[in-house]
This record gives structure tokens, C-alpha cells and sequence, in this order.
């Protein structure tokens, strides 16, 4: 089960959960998946394992809520955005798109990293294809939107433009990078967007 047992209903209650899922995160990046169990995490957060019994069956549902919260945190980036982007160039919805996915990567890489493990040891397909849908949705409403530009298939770019982004940041989680490219991803992946983009601009 990766479900919590029950949400939290008083100010009291909530600040527990909170503090168990900082405590997750701190035992996750600090001593690895293996070690992240219900009893250190417990102890990162000063409370007693029976009271993260209370709404966590297991170790496993409590980062899954945590990575589950972490994805929509990096989906409301991009669509505030693209919202705020709407109407603009290619070259600044490439910009902008760049700079919003990878805000949550970069500003904390290590748990970036951390929870990028995590995907891949609960199989979280599920949560990563919501966070896809609503990327490219976002994506294709502001470039139908562009003030210089036309797209034959938006949603066939928007598609794209998705899978490059992932992809990137897929090799700088798996530690596939050169350290310096980290610093100047951001840069990196906006000229491919902007290329990207235009290339398609000039089918139309």
C-alpha cells in the first residue's frame, strides 16, 4: 500500500506529517535509500515510529507521497509559466519553459537526486506520465498562443520539447553529466528549446 492511512486534521497532526517528510528526505539524501527506514526517519523527526504508523503504513507510501508532491511541485512550475507566457515569443516560451522545469531540479540537486531513486525503486510510472500530461498540455496551450510563431502540431512539439527536458535532466540525476554542465544546464536547454522551436516555426 502507498496510500497514507489518514490525512492530517488539526494544525498539530499536520506538523508532524511535515516534519516526517523532511525527515525523509534529510535520512534519503544523507544515508541512502537502504537506510531510510520507518525507524531512523522517526528519529530525524523526533517522533516515535508508532505515531508515523499513524499515517504511513509503511516507509515506502511516505516516499511516495513525498515524490508524488515533488513532481506536482515541478508540474505547477511549468504551467505557471506557460500561463505567464502566453502570448510571447517562441524564444522567451523557450526560456521561460527551460528555467520552470528545471527550478526544482537544480535548487536542490541532491534531492533531486535522492527522489529520482525513489522513482525508479517503486516503479512510479503513474505519477511521472500525470506529471507528463500536464507539462505538455500546458506546453501546447501557450505555443498555440505564440505572438511570432505557428505550429502545424503543437502537441507533437509540446511532446518533444518534453522528452528533451527529461531526458537532460535524466542524465544529470544519473550522474551521466560533466559536473560543470550542472551550472550551465539551464542556458543549455533553453538554446535547444529556442533551436527547437524555430526549426518548427519555419515548417509552418
Amino acid at each position: 500500500m502507498l496510500t497514507p492511512r489518514k490525512l492530517p486534521a488539526q494544525a498539530r497532526s499536520a506538523a508532524t506529517v511535515e516534519a516526517l517528510r523532511c525527515a525523509a528526505v534529510q535520512v534519503l539524501t544523507g544515508e541512502g535509500l537502504d537506510r531510510c527506514t520507518t525507524t531512523r526517519i522517526a528519529e530525524r523527526a523526533g517522533t516515535s515510529v508508532g505515531s508515523l504508523y499513524q499515517y504511513y503504513p509503511n516507509r515506502d507510501a511516505l516516499l511516495s507521497e513525498v515524490l508524488e508532491r515533488r513532481l506536482d511541485a515541478t508540474a505547477c512550475a511549468v504551467e505557471g509559466a506557460c500561463l505567464a507566457h502566453r502570448g510571447g515569443s517562441a524564444v522567451e516560451m523557450a526560456r521561460a519553459l527551460a528555467a520552470a522545469f528545471l527550478s526544482m531540479k537544480l535548487s536542490e540537486p541532491e534531492k533531486s537526486k535522492a527522489l529520482y531513486t525513489v522513482a525508479q525503486e517503486l516503479g512510479a510510472v503513474a505519477m511521472i506520465d500525470r506529471l507528463r500530461t500536464r507539462v505538455i498540455a500546458a506546453v501546447e496551450i501557450m505555443l498555440v498562443s505564440a505572438s511570432d510563431a505557428r505550429f502545424d502540431d503543437p502537441a507533437g512539439v509540446a511532446t518533444v520539447a518534453f522528452g528533451a527536458m527529461a531526458g537532460t535532466v535524466r542524465i544529470l540525476l544519473e550522474g551521466q553529466s560533466p559536473a560543470q554542465l550542472e551550472t550551465r544546464l539551464e542556458n543549455e536547454l533553453a538554446l535547444l528549446l529556442t533551436a527547437y522551436f524555430r526549426a518548427q516555426q519555419a515548417k509552418c
